[in-house]
């Protein structure tokens, strides 16, 4: 593993992700929609590239991921957006950033969803949160159609806490908890090179297992 682009590359996460790999020697590249944020991405020991996911073409995309190891979807529209942007961002980048890992030939590709993704909208649920996670399953139904070596993470419960080094693993179903997004950011670069995990949804929350071990679990 010596390349990794990461769409949403100056969210949270993308940026403990990019420290990590970073870290161990990886060049990542991170995918952002704001020039401002790129002095961030550098200081995390990052590459920033800007490119709108919202209205980028595929081949726009394709350029930035050819030659690269894994593609991570880290982007998300946040806590402050509305209806639309959920669909943009959490489920048309997606399919977007997927259609430019196919064209580039980059066949790793690991996206953050969420928990209750996949499952049904529980009623009553607040409407931007059902619109979020409708884009997050529909995002996550697109990618497990596609020829590529696949993985889904969906977290529990966000929070900025310090990372913990420990955490849960498992394929559905498991129950609801918070994880750190550092935490989240452990997990993903250890998955990165898990071949094993390919084709496989992962629920993630905090629990009692080293991220290291956690991963050799599922990496089947």
């Amino acid at each position: 593993m010596q390349r990794v682009v990461i769409a949403g590359g100056h969210g949270q996460i993308a940026l403990h992700l990019t420290r990590i790999l970073h870290a161990r020697g990886i060049s990542a590249v991170g995918l952002i929609r704001n020039p401002d944020h790129a002095d961030d991405v550098r200081e995390a020991g990052g590459e920033p590239v800007v490119a709108d996911l919202e209205s980028a073409a595929v081949e726009e995309i394709a350029s930035v991921l050819r030659g690269a190891d894994a593609a991570v979807f880290a982007a998300g529209a946040g806590p402050g957006s509305g209806v639309a942007r959920k669909e943009t961002v959490d489920h048309a980048a997606s399919v977007l950033m997927a259609d430019a890992a196919e064209s580039a030939g980059v066949r790793r590709f690991i996206q953050i969803s969420s928990f209750g993704a996949g499952e049904p909208i529980p009623d009553g649920m607040d409407e931007v949160f059902a619109a979020y996670l409708r884009a997050k399953s529909a995002a996550e139904a697109d990618l497990v159609r596609r020829d590529l070596d696949w993985t889904i993470v969906r977290p529990g419960r966000l929070t900025n806490n310090p990372a913990t080094g420990l955490v849960r693993l498992e394929e559905p179903t498991m129950p609801k908890g918070d994880v750190t997004r550092e935490d989240v950011a452990a997990v993903i670069a250890a998955l990165l090179p898990a071949a094993g995990t390919a084709h496989t949804v992962l629920l993630l929350t905090e629990g009692d297992t080293a991220v290291s071990d956690a991963v050799a679990r599922v990496n089947h």
